[in-house]
């Protein structure tokens, strides 16, 4: 064979082989057919470009196409948007923790100012209250360890203030036409009152004691009001007396073991507020408005008040207001007195609680000092004050309620109130126990009525002697 450089690659086979003619004529056919399939081809391919273009060009084509474009453009700007709005809130949250860092630096700094603007305010407070406690007169009143004292664990953290107007006219002058010490010795309790504050403080009950109200009144230690102090000297227990007898007798002490005989109630606080030194206090707070249903026009003390409404009383006014016993027109008597002592001390304690007054250094520091030096007590200063002041400021109906000690609403034949003791356990039961407060307008069982007498009605509804009330004690 020659040399496989010299052959013709047409007769080679697919291994470099030497073929035959037949197969050298069938791969020129094969040839020229794959000419035509590629020439084909070409034609196919340039057929589908033009079919392309034709469909292209058509109306539904355009439509289409415009639609897409269309989409893509609003998905465009919808991200556009999209983008735009998350960089805005972006830029926002940026911006608002800024803000929150400011505050919270300005807040840190503040804090600080406030702390030590509190801690000057305490220590000044602190050294006020010590200023203004040094100023009240101490007795010894209280006996929270007493047998008298009933559900000791419901009063835990009760607050029992025992408010006693003492009616000594000791310092008081002719021109002001309340008597003096020479005319009328020694102290009487015009106004014995228990202002109740549960522990939850969602609640305060005032109950008034008639001055009048018959009792059993325990052995005591004579109380001498110049001093202020008991003394040595008992005075035998008596079996029938006038409740203000044992406050003339006994003082403080024993006016507290009194009440704590008929309530069971643990006083924790006693207050003793001298006539002489009240009107004082009205005028330190440039006077108090109360509402006059009629006017008081009393036979002994004169014309007290004429004008009705609210009006705005004076420390002179205010004082005879609350010591009027002699009314006309009012046949009740110590009743008529008692609603309107609770309706001056609520407008009292309404006043020196307001914005007036707490808000003024001078006319609170003046309130005080006045109070201070007109009052004396038994655990007694500016915060037992104010614990009593700002439970009572609000005189919301549902939260504070006055009422007097249930009586017979008669005189007995020796001129005595008497209670009604079935009604009087109903009430203090509940005021011990925090529990809902009976209907003071339930009957009065009749094994505890009084019997009737010749008499002109009462406050309550019942009757009550006009002649009988007179003889009950002092005319003051």
């Amino acid at each position: 064979m020659p040399p496989r450089a010299a052959l013709d690659p047409l007769t080679m086979t697919d291994e470099m082989e030497a073929i035959d003619e037949a197969t050298q004529y069938r791969r020129k056919i094969d040839h020229t057919l794959a000419r035509f399939s590629a020439a084909h081809d070409e034609m196919e391919a340039e057929e589908a470009k033009r079919r392309e273009r034709r469909e292209r060009l058509s109306p539904a084509s355009l439509i289409e196409s415009t639609r897409t474009a269309l989409q893509r453009v609003v998905a465009a700007t919808n991200d556009e948007a999209e983008a735009a709005e998350q960089a805005a809130l972006t830029r926002l949250q940026e911006k608002k923790q800024q803000k929150i860092e400011r505050s919270a630096r300005f807040g840190r700094i503040a804090a600080a100012v406030v702390a030590g603007l509190v801690f000057l305010g305490v220590g000044g407070a602190w050294g006020a209250q010590t200023y203004f406690d040094a100023k009240f007169t101490q007795v010894s009143a209280l006996d929270e360890n007493s047998s008298d004292i009933q559900d000791a664990e419901a009063q835990a953290n009760d607050e029992n203030f025992l408010m006693v107007g003492s009616d000594t006219r000791d310092g008081a002058s002719a021109e002001e036409g309340v008597g003096t010490a020479d005319s009328t010795p020694g102290a009487r309790s015009d106004t014995v009152m228990v202002a109740h504050i549960p522990a939850d403080r969602k609640r305060v009950v005032v109950t008034s004691f008639p001055r009048d109200l018959e009792i059993d009144r325990p052995e005591c230690q004579r109380w001498d009001p110049a001093q202020n102090k008991t003394t040595d000297e008992k005075v035998p227990e008596q079996k029938i007396a006038k409740l203000n007898t044992a406050y003339a007798v006994g003082g403080p002490a024993c006016v507290t073991k009194v009440i704590q005989q008929i309530t069971g109630l643990r006083i924790n606080h006693f207050v003793g507020i001298d006539f002489n030194g009240f009107k004082e206090m009205v005028d330190a707070v440039h006077g108090v408005t109360i509402h006059n249903e009629i006017p008081i026009d009393d036979s002994i003390l004169g014309k007290v008040l004429l004008e009705t409404g609210d009006v705005t009383i004076s420390g002179d006014q205010a004082l005879n207001f609350v010591r009027a016993r002699h009314v006309k027109n009012d046949p009740t008597s110590d009743y008529g007195r008692i609603k309107r002592q609770q309706e001056f001390i609520g407008a009292l304690l309404k006043k020196v609680m307001s914005s007036d007054v707490v808000l003024d250094p001078g006319k609170l520091s003046d309130f005080i000092t006045a109070f201070a030096k007109a009052t004396f007590g038994d655990n007694l200063g500016v915060k037992q004050m104010m614990t009593l002041a700002q439970s009572m400021k609000g005189l919301d109906p549902s939260k504070i309620t006055f009422l007097t000690v249930p009586t017979t609403g008669m005189a007995n034949n020796r001129g005595n109130e008497v209670l009604v003791r079935s009604k009087t356990k109903a009430l203090f039961d509940a005021l011990r126990n925090n529990t809902p407060l009976p209907d003071p307008n339930a009957p009065v069982p009749v094994s505890e009525q009084a019997p009737p007498t010749s008499t002109s009605k009462s406050k309550t509804g019942t009757s009550k002697s006009t002649t009988t009330s007179k003889k009950s004690g002092t005319t003051g």
